[in-house]
Protein backbone atom coordinates (compact mmCIF):
# COMPACT_ATOMS: atom_id res chain seq x y z
CA UNK A 1 0.00 0.00 0.00
CA UNK A 2 1.06 3.17 -0.71
CA UNK A 3 1.09 6.26 1.72
CA UNK A 4 -2.18 7.56 -0.03
CA UNK A 5 -3.53 4.11 0.14
CA UNK A 6 -2.44 3.63 3.53
CA UNK A 7 -4.03 7.04 4.57
CA UNK A 8 -7.55 6.15 3.05
CA UNK A 9 -7.36 2.99 4.51
CA UNK A 10 -6.62 4.28 7.98
CA UNK A 11 -9.20 6.84 7.94
CA UNK A 12 -12.00 3.84 6.66
CA UNK A 13 -10.73 1.79 9.69
CA UNK A 14 -11.28 5.07 11.59
CA UNK A 15 -14.40 5.82 10.17
CA UNK A 16 -15.73 1.88 11.03
CA UNK A 17 -14.61 2.42 14.66
CA UNK A 18 -16.45 5.52 14.93
CA UNK A 19 -19.80 3.91 14.24
CA UNK A 20 -19.82 0.90 16.38
CA UNK A 21 -22.34 1.37 18.18
CA UNK A 22 -24.48 1.97 14.98
CA UNK A 23 -23.00 -1.00 13.29
CA UNK A 24 -24.02 -2.94 16.22
CA UNK A 25 -27.08 -1.69 16.73
CA UNK A 26 -28.48 -2.27 13.20
CA UNK A 27 -25.93 -5.84 12.61
CA UNK A 28 -24.71 -6.83 15.90
CA UNK A 29 -21.51 -7.64 16.93
CA UNK A 30 -20.94 -9.89 13.74
CA UNK A 31 -21.39 -7.11 11.34
CA UNK A 32 -19.66 -5.38 12.83
CA UNK A 33 -16.92 -8.06 13.08
CA UNK A 34 -17.22 -8.31 9.37
CA UNK A 35 -16.74 -5.16 8.30
CA UNK A 36 -13.43 -4.96 10.51
CA UNK A 37 -12.43 -8.09 8.37
CA UNK A 38 -13.20 -6.85 4.80
CA UNK A 39 -10.45 -4.11 5.74
CA UNK A 40 -7.97 -6.17 7.42
CA UNK A 41 -8.03 -8.58 4.59
CA UNK A 42 -7.05 -5.10 2.44
CA UNK A 43 -3.33 -5.77 4.31
CA UNK A 44 -0.76 -8.33 3.43
CA UNK A 45 -0.83 -11.84 5.07
CA UNK A 46 0.38 -12.13 8.18
CA UNK A 47 0.10 -8.14 8.99
CA UNK A 48 0.50 -7.53 12.83
CA UNK A 49 -2.33 -4.13 12.56
CA UNK A 50 -4.41 -6.53 10.69
CA UNK A 51 -3.94 -9.25 13.56
CA UNK A 52 -4.44 -6.20 15.82
CA UNK A 53 -7.93 -4.87 14.42
CA UNK A 54 -9.19 -8.14 14.30
CA UNK A 55 -8.45 -9.08 17.62
CA UNK A 56 -9.69 -5.57 19.10
CA UNK A 57 -13.14 -6.47 17.14
CA UNK A 58 -13.67 -9.67 19.01
CA UNK A 59 -12.85 -7.82 22.01
CA UNK A 60 -15.36 -5.07 21.77
CA UNK A 61 -18.19 -7.31 20.92
CA UNK A 62 -17.77 -9.81 23.52
CA UNK A 63 -15.33 -12.37 22.56
CA UNK A 64 -12.18 -11.41 24.78
CA UNK A 65 -11.31 -15.47 24.14
CA UNK A 66 -10.95 -14.93 20.75
CA UNK A 67 -9.64 -11.49 20.81
CA UNK A 68 -6.09 -12.71 22.99
CA UNK A 69 -4.23 -14.93 20.56
CA UNK A 70 -4.81 -12.51 18.05
CA UNK A 71 -3.39 -9.69 19.94
CA UNK A 72 -0.43 -12.09 21.08
CA UNK A 73 0.65 -12.51 17.46
CA UNK A 74 0.02 -9.55 16.10
CA UNK A 75 2.70 -8.39 18.92
CA UNK A 76 5.00 -11.36 18.39
CA UNK A 77 4.88 -10.08 15.03
CA UNK A 78 5.82 -6.70 15.57
CA UNK A 79 3.15 -4.66 16.01
CA UNK A 80 4.43 -0.40 16.92
CA UNK A 81 3.39 2.46 17.98
CA UNK A 82 0.29 3.31 19.46
CA UNK A 83 -1.43 0.21 18.37
CA UNK A 84 1.13 -1.71 19.59
CA UNK A 85 0.35 0.02 23.35
CA UNK A 86 -2.91 -0.50 22.38
CA UNK A 87 -3.00 -4.24 22.08
CA UNK A 88 -0.92 -4.42 25.49
CA UNK A 89 -3.77 -2.60 27.33
CA UNK A 90 -6.37 -4.73 24.98
CA UNK A 91 -4.73 -7.78 26.04
CA UNK A 92 -4.11 -7.44 29.42
CA UNK A 93 -7.59 -5.95 29.95
CA UNK A 94 -9.13 -9.17 28.18
CA UNK A 95 -7.02 -11.51 30.65
CA UNK A 96 -8.10 -9.79 33.79
CA UNK A 97 -11.44 -10.34 32.31
CA UNK A 98 -11.19 -14.29 31.73
CA UNK A 99 -9.74 -14.65 35.14
CA UNK A 100 -6.10 -13.71 34.37
CA UNK A 101 -5.49 -10.63 36.53
CA UNK A 102 -1.96 -11.79 37.33
CA UNK A 103 -0.82 -12.03 33.84
CA UNK A 104 -2.79 -9.09 33.35
CA UNK A 105 -1.00 -7.06 36.08
CA UNK A 106 2.72 -8.21 34.68
CA UNK A 107 2.09 -6.87 31.49
CA UNK A 108 0.68 -3.28 32.75
CA UNK A 109 3.27 -2.81 35.22
CA UNK A 110 5.69 -4.17 32.41
CA UNK A 111 4.44 -1.40 29.87
CA UNK A 112 4.58 1.26 32.64
CA UNK A 113 8.34 0.68 32.66
CA UNK A 114 8.89 0.70 29.10
CA UNK A 115 8.06 4.49 28.57
CA UNK A 116 5.75 7.25 28.87
CA UNK A 117 2.88 8.38 26.33
CA UNK A 118 -0.82 9.62 26.32
CA UNK A 119 -2.07 6.49 26.88
CA UNK A 120 -0.26 6.16 30.36
CA UNK A 121 -3.84 6.85 32.53
CA UNK A 122 -5.35 3.80 30.45
CA UNK A 123 -2.58 1.46 31.26
CA UNK A 124 -2.97 2.44 34.89
CA UNK A 125 -6.69 2.59 34.78
CA UNK A 126 -6.53 -1.19 33.46
CA UNK A 127 -3.87 -2.13 36.13
CA UNK A 128 -6.03 -0.54 38.61
CA UNK A 129 -8.56 -2.90 37.41
CA UNK A 130 -6.10 -5.91 37.29
CA UNK A 131 -5.02 -5.42 41.11
CA UNK A 132 -8.59 -4.79 42.44
CA UNK A 133 -9.41 -8.21 40.89
CA UNK A 134 -6.05 -9.45 43.01
CA UNK A 135 -7.50 -7.72 46.08
CA UNK A 136 -5.19 -4.96 46.25
CA UNK A 137 -7.91 -2.29 45.33
CA UNK A 138 -5.59 0.15 47.78
CA UNK A 139 -2.94 0.02 45.63
CA UNK A 140 -5.47 0.39 42.32
CA UNK A 141 -7.04 3.65 43.96
CA UNK A 142 -3.56 4.87 44.49
CA UNK A 143 -3.20 4.48 40.50
CA UNK A 144 -6.46 5.86 39.90
CA UNK A 145 -5.71 9.08 41.87
CA UNK A 146 -2.24 9.89 40.70
CA UNK A 147 -3.95 9.55 36.86
CA UNK A 148 -6.68 11.55 38.11
CA UNK A 149 -4.65 14.70 39.67
CA UNK A 150 -3.14 16.18 36.96
CA UNK A 151 -6.56 16.51 35.33
CA UNK A 152 -8.06 18.52 38.12
CA UNK A 153 -8.44 22.01 38.25
CA UNK A 154 -7.40 22.24 41.83
CA UNK A 155 -6.61 19.90 44.59
CA UNK A 156 -3.54 18.24 42.33
CA UNK A 157 -0.68 17.94 45.21
CA UNK A 158 -3.43 16.73 47.67
CA UNK A 159 -4.74 14.08 45.72
CA UNK A 160 -1.05 12.86 45.02
CA UNK A 161 -0.05 13.11 48.21
CA UNK A 162 -3.30 10.70 49.22
CA UNK A 163 -2.47 8.42 46.45
CA UNK A 164 1.32 7.80 48.34
CA UNK A 165 -0.52 7.42 51.46
CA UNK A 166 -2.76 4.66 50.17
CA UNK A 167 -0.05 2.32 49.31
CA UNK A 168 2.72 3.79 52.33
CA UNK A 169 3.19 1.32 55.13
CA UNK A 170 1.27 3.15 58.35
CA UNK A 171 2.63 5.85 60.28
CA UNK A 172 1.45 6.03 64.36
CA UNK A 173 -0.31 9.06 64.33
CA UNK A 174 -2.41 10.59 66.98
CA UNK A 175 -5.47 8.42 66.14
CA UNK A 176 -3.16 4.99 66.51
CA UNK A 177 -1.44 6.29 69.88
CA UNK A 178 -4.58 7.11 71.46
CA UNK A 179 -5.84 3.32 70.93
CA UNK A 180 -2.52 2.18 71.71
CA UNK A 181 -2.75 4.00 75.40
CA UNK A 182 -6.21 3.42 77.36
CA UNK A 183 -4.02 6.44 79.35
CA UNK A 184 -4.99 8.66 76.67
CA UNK A 185 -8.74 8.37 77.34
CA UNK A 186 -9.68 9.81 80.28
CA UNK A 187 -13.25 8.37 80.51
CA UNK A 188 -11.70 5.04 81.56
CA UNK A 189 -11.82 4.28 85.22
Amino acid sequence: MDERATADWEAHVADTWATIDEITDARGGSGFRADIEELAAELPPGSAVADFERASSFDSTGHPDRAVPLYREALRIGLTGERRRRAVIQLASSLRNLGHPQESVALLRAELEAGSDPLDDAVRATLALALTDLGQAREGVSLLLLSLAPHLPRYQRSMANYARVLTAPPEPGPALAQEKDPQADRSLP
